[in-house]
């Protein structure tokens, strides 16, 4: 399905609910399965959790997670715990080219058993699960952050826990700490000092239900639909100031950019402001590399200048997000340079319209791209790719009166 989006009102008011956090509910989904005494609320209805849940599920010698990154490196840990069970873990052609080797070596190092059914490095895995017995591994710190979040959620079913040190700078800090205080309200027990993560043994966890806040890389597209209206207010369910979240940091940015975020009761209110916008945004996204499009996609319909940082896992995504911005920027008429991890964007006052976008079969690419129709008409190429994280995205956007219509062509 390909998309044709306009809108003939660049005023957008309207209350829109958002899917709970997939961060949230995928490491949640991974403790519950260990410890059956967790109840989760508003789970993520994106793609990728409801993959998670089929293959938590399954009993399958074969089990495939399509696209899913976070499903294929979390699911790899947790399986190498399950003591009896042979399993072939495997992907997409896409998941089949994402390196994995950095936590196949961490979980080889605790004694797990995991060989590669085709190229070295890469998925499909096969692995035998065994009783880990022990409890130390180093990792790279600069390393994605899903490999250590994938250790962490194991290691409460390890019989020593897991102490896991971390050499290096360490990146997406926030998401270790999600998954840190996630494990903390399960009423596990750990702690994060010194590049050292430290996860005690549980053999069991009290009852507990938990409500998933809702995603704040989705709500980081409605920030880019209000920086780039005339006017808003929009109202976002459901979501909390104090959030686990590392792309919460999305409201004191586009701050900067003219939106005004207030915090009530289980929501948040978007509202256009007038203000000064600075002549160059320069960002260190390394604790939130997922905001990253967005912001560029909007920097870019702003015709502002943007200097974007600590973007080096970028390129190992459903795609080369680096690659697909700069492609896809430059056929709107935009000037792009990139580097292994970075992203500069130039000031473009002209925005060419009835361009088709390319989403390259990653869902933050369509979803990115999508806000730039209050300035110009455009396409989103394969629109459907959005159901990953936001299957609703398109639906909300006619609630805020943008015309989304069906242009596939044979």
């Amino acid at each position: 399905m390909h998309v044709q989006l306009s809108t003939t009102s660049r005023n957008l008011a309207g209350s829109i609910s958002v899917t709970g956090s997939k961060s949230e509910s995928n490491r949640l989904l991974i403790l519950q399965a260990q410890f059956p005494e967790i109840e989760i609320q508003n789970l993520s209805n994106s793609d990728d959790t409801r993959v998670l849940q089929k293959a938590l599920a399954s009993s399958e010698e074969v089990i495939d997670i399509h696209h899913a990154g976070t499903a294929m490196r979390f699911l790899t840990a947790y399986l190498t715990t399950r003591e009896g069970r042979e399993v072939v873990l495997t992907g997409s052609q896409r998941m089949q080219e994402r390196p994995i080797a950095i936590l196949v070596d961490a979980l080889k190092e605790l004694g797990a058993e995991i060989s590669y059914e085709n190229k070295e490095g890469y998925p499909p895995l096969r692995i035998k699960g065994k009783k880990l017995l022990k409890n130390e591994v180093k990792v790279k710190a600069n390393i994605s952050s899903q490999y250590i979040s994938a250790l962490m959620l194991m290691a409460p079913s390890l019989p020593e826990g897991l102490h896991i040190h971390l050499e290096g700078k360490v990146t997406s800090v926030p998401y270790i700490l999600m998954t840190l205080q996630l494990l903390k309200q399960c009423g596990i027990s750990g702690s994060f000092e010194n590049n050292k993560i430290s996860i005690e043994p549980q053999k069991s966890v009290p009852k507990t239900e938990i409500v998933v806040e809702s995603d704040w890389s989705s709500a980081s597209y409605f920030y880019s639909l209000a920086a780039l209206s005339d006017s808003a207010e929009i109202s976002l369910t459901s979501y909390r100031e104090n959030s686990l979240q590392g792309d919460r940091s999305v409201a004191d940015i586009y701050q900067k950019l003219g939106v005004k975020t207030t915090f009530l009761e289980g929501e948040i209110g978007l509202e256009k402001m007038e203000v000064q916008l600075p002549k160059v945004l320069e960002l260190d996204l390394a604790n939130s590399p997922d905001l990253a499009q967005t912001i560029a996609v909007t920097c870019f319909g702003l015709g502002m200048e943007a200097r974007l940082t600590g973007l080096h896992t970028l390129r190992i995504k459903e795609t080369d997000r680096l690659q697909a911005l700069k492609n896809e920027i430059e056929k709107l008429g935009g000037k792009v340079s990139i580097t292994e991890d970075s992203l500069q964007l130039s000031a473009s006052k002209e925005i060419r319209s009835n361009i088709s976008i390319e989403t390259y079969n990653d869902h933050r690419m369509a979803l990115a791209f999508a806000p730039l129709a209050l300035k110009v008409p455009l396409e989103i190429k394969d629109a459907g790719v959005v159901s990953k994280s936001f299957p609703e995205f398109w639906k909300d956007l006619q609630q805020l009166k943008f015309s989304v219509k069906d242009s596939a062509r044979d």
